[in-house]
């Protein structure tokens, strides 16, 4: 989507109710903000049309999948022009579950969860820091996550 889709209110109502739950059945919806469930159903497909809502998913406890450890590294290439061959390189590991291209002290940031801090170890030094392009990293590991939410509509 190039250009930014104008929303209302109401729109936003929809978008904050399938925030919390996506399986929220459109004539719920339809009673809580006063509106048939057709205008619902014409608001979402709006939305999806114009890239606003993406698909939804499934939030899953990955503490409860045995995932202790989460942890940021912060990356720096060997060169610019490396950035394209390393990121294809970091999305073939499924422990990188985020990563950023930024400005500033690192060229990539990615968000990392693993098992185990020896699981960490292994990936870092067996794989990540073995992308030829990548000349250091340095890792944060998280202690606690005490907010995590969406952006609100």
């Amino acid at each position: 989507m190039s250009e930014n889709h104008r929303i209302d209110n109401l729109d936003r109502s929809i978008l904050s109710a399938l925030q919390l739950d996506a399986r929220t059945p459109y004539a719920e919806l339809g009673k809580r903000f006063s509106v048939s469930p057709a205008t619902i159903h014409v608001r979402v497909e709006k939305m999806k049309q114009a890239g606003i809502i993406t698909g939804t998913q499934a939030l899953v406890n990955v503490k409860q999948l045995g995932y202790d450890v989460c942890c940021f590294i912060g990356i720096n290439l060997k060169s610019a022009k490396d950035y394209a061959s390393a990121l294809a390189q970091l999305e073939r590991l499924e422990e990188v579950v985020e990563a950023y291209y930024t400005t500033g002290h690192y060229n990539i940031f990615i968000k990392i969860m693993t098992r185990s801090i020896d699981e960490l170890h292994s990936l870092l030094t067996n794989r990540i820091q073995a992308i030829d392009e990548i000349q250091s990293t340095e890792t944060l590991i998280s202690l606690h996550n005490p907010i995590s939410r969406q952006v609100v509509p």
